[in-house]
């Protein structure tokens, strides 16, 4: 496929929408945002794009939970027509405020969760402030098409509310056989640990889920804030490959073409 269409969804709040943009365009892709009222207005939007985004920010000003409102949005507007989307073998990507969006709409971690049951959310802080720093980030599938496998990557984190919690113990055993852990928190090492290593006391470390087909992915660290060397803290001192973000966008369009 050489004409790529990405649809980043945008609402009141959001402010991560053309740093991700930008990030797919320079994997190859096209990119265009939406806001949600003129995908609700027309719906068919959709059918002309194989990736889907929900981006990072505040949507909706976080005023009820973190992504609860746009994620109410999605139920009740989109949840059959994603749905599909994900059928037609296409893919869709949360990031962030995104992450808690397709969590709090049952998209992830998927299966028999809806909006109406959801026995999994993500949560406030255990440090109870707003975290911005840079963490390491272990794969912790090989079926999620967003990801290297094998590859430890760095990225940048600016959340208040990322904590992932299950209901029960018998969600995350489920999720964590199907394969649906993306990322977890680790050190520079690829060792486990407490806080700042795990920058909000999330359950199993987990930074990011994905669905059982591998498809749709949400994760709380930003990968669109370090698509160029530049973009990491210690460019000047330390020696830069590609860039850990760019290969999230990098995958996402190389599965189509």
């Amino acid at each position: 496929m050489t004409n790529l269409n990405v649809l980043v969804l945008r609402a009141a709040g959001t402010n991560c929408d053309q740093e991700t943009c930008f990030a797919f365009e320079q994997a190859g892709a096209t990119a265009r945002t939406v806001h949600v009222n003129r995908l609700i207005a027309e719906p068919k939007l959709l059918h002309d794009y194989q990736i889907l985004v929900v981006p990072g920010g505040f949507s909706y000003g976080d005023d009820v939970a973190a992504g609860r409102i746009l994620a109410n949005q999605l139920i009740h507007h989109f949840r059959d027509m994603v749905r599909e989307f994900i059928d037609a073998d296409k893919l869709v990507l949360g990031i962030c405020n995104g992450f808690q969006v397709l969590v709090k709409s049952g998209l992830l971690p998927g299966g028999n969760h809806n909006g109406n049951g959801l026995n999994t959310t993500i949560t406030y802080n255990d440090s109870g402030k707003f975290e911005d720093r840079w963490v390491w980030l272990e794969p912790g599938t090989d079926k999620c098409v967003f990801i290297t496998p094998g590859r430890r990557i760095y990225l940048p984190i600016a959340h208040g509310e990322g904590k992932v919690c299950f209901a029960e113990d018998t969600v995350l055993e489920q999720v964590k056989q199907q394969g649906q852990v993306a990322f977890r928190y680790v050190d520079r090492d690829g060792r486990f640990g407490d806080y700042p290593v795990n920058p909000n006391g999330s359950i199993d470390h987990i930074a990011g889920l994905c669905d059982a087909t591998g498809r749709v992915m949400g994760l709380m660290p930003h990968p669109e804030r370090f698509i160029h060397k530049t973009h990491h803290p210690r460019w000047t001192r330390e020696p830069i490959e590609d860039p850990d973000g760019l290969t999230i966008f990098q995958n996402a369009v190389n599965y189509f073409t």
